[in-house]
């Protein structure tokens, strides 16, 4: 629990029951976010503020333990990866497919709605995405980054034989390169200032990782997953004439753009807000290998360790902190994750 003061504290509460056409979700694992970490340090994201107390959390997995009205019962016992969002239905935006657009969407762990660094959670039906049994808790939870990586390198409209860069090597930078290249991108260029997470590019499917302000020659695409208004000029000025750029990274609200560049090469410029219908490319990806979740896993805690768990992003060569709620202190050796026990 995040309180307005930003300390933090684990209190017991009781379980949440199903409304109708939700599933009750038993949560096995759950993703430490930058957001997660920003609220923590700054009480806010853009409009987005604590004022009062909220559980944190959008990367999570786990199974059904109980089913709303409306919902076939046959699902309790089910694994699944939950797709963090509750979007209206009846909005403009929701009804021509692009509902993560909503403008009254609640999202978990966005204030005021609690989030799934909890036990139990409940989601609509249709957001609890059954996972097969190749794929770990641990990969499933994070199926929440990888869909802003499939819907950033979707918006980036590269494919077999394009070249892309990539700026930052976060987990979400991380999460673009995979994604490239299963798309068939063949030249993965990802620029970052920090010498480990270069090493980390080229693991997760860099074909090269420079240095901000390398040259680098003309790509056909740019994802900025860094937010840093330098690194963002920089892509843009990399792109061959009718490139497209596409922004993802959390960073200044306003910043200086090249528009006479952009007009004259017909720069394609646009922006990455979560996602939509991403999971079941998500589970197809992972099942299959082309993406590789578990690997980037380099921290575990229970939900007493979770002021060092928003902590570890802070660690050398650290990707992603995984909590499990239902354990007070993580401790190894680490439980079979593809089984889900009620």
């Amino acid at each position: 629990m995040l309180w307005p003061d930003r300390h933090l504290s684990v209190e017991s509460r009781s379980a949440p029951r199903p409304a109708s056409g939700d599933v009750l979700v038993k949560v096995s694992a759950v993703g430490i976010c930058g957001s997660d970490t920003h609220y923590l340090r700054h009480g806010r994201i853009g409009e987005h503020v604590v004022r009062e107390p909220l559980v944190l959390g959008h990367e999570a997995a786990g199974v059904i333990v109980d089913v709303g009205d409306g919902v076939d019962r046959s699902r309790i016992g089910e694994r699944v990866s939950i797709e963090p969002q509750r979007p209206d239905p009846t909005s403009a935006e929701t009804m021509r497919g692009e509902y993560n657009l909503c403008p009254r969407m609640r999202f978990y762990g966005t204030p005021p709605i609690d989030g799934a660094l909890t036990e139990y959670v409940t989601i609509g039906a249709s957001f609890a995405h059954p996972v097969p049994d190749d794929v770990s808790d641990e990969a499933a939870a994070l199926f929440e980054p990888l869909s802003v990586g499939i819907a950033s390198i979707a918006k980036a409209t590269v494919g077999l034989g394009d070249s892309l860069l990539i700026s930052g090597a976060g987990p979400i930078g991380l999460m673009c390169a995979q994604v490239a290249r299963a798309a068939g991108v063949t030249r993965i260029v990802v620029s970052e200032p920090d010498e480990t997470r270069r090493s980390l590019a080229l693991r997760f499917g860099a074909t090269s990782a420079v240095t901000p302000g390398e040259e680098i020659g003309s790509v056909d695409a740019f994802v900025d997953a860094s937010g840093a208004p330098a690194a963002v000029a920089a892509g843009i000025g990399s792109l061959r004439p009718g490139g497209r750029a596409v922004l993802v990274g959390m960073g200044a609200d306003t910043m200086d753009l090249p528009v006479s560049l952009i007009q004259n090469r017909e720069i394609i410029l646009t922006g990455v807000f979560r996602y939509a219908n991403t999971w079941p490319t998500a589970t197809r990806l992972v099942s299959a290998g082309a993406v590789d979740l578990d690997s980037m896993v380099t921290a575990r805690f229970g939900l007493e360790e979770i002021a060092t768990a928003l902590d570890a992003d802070r660690r050398v060569g650290h990707i992603k902190a995984v909590v499990y709620p239902a354990l007070s202190r993580y401790s190894d050796p680490r439980p079979d994750t593809r089984k889900a026990h009620l």
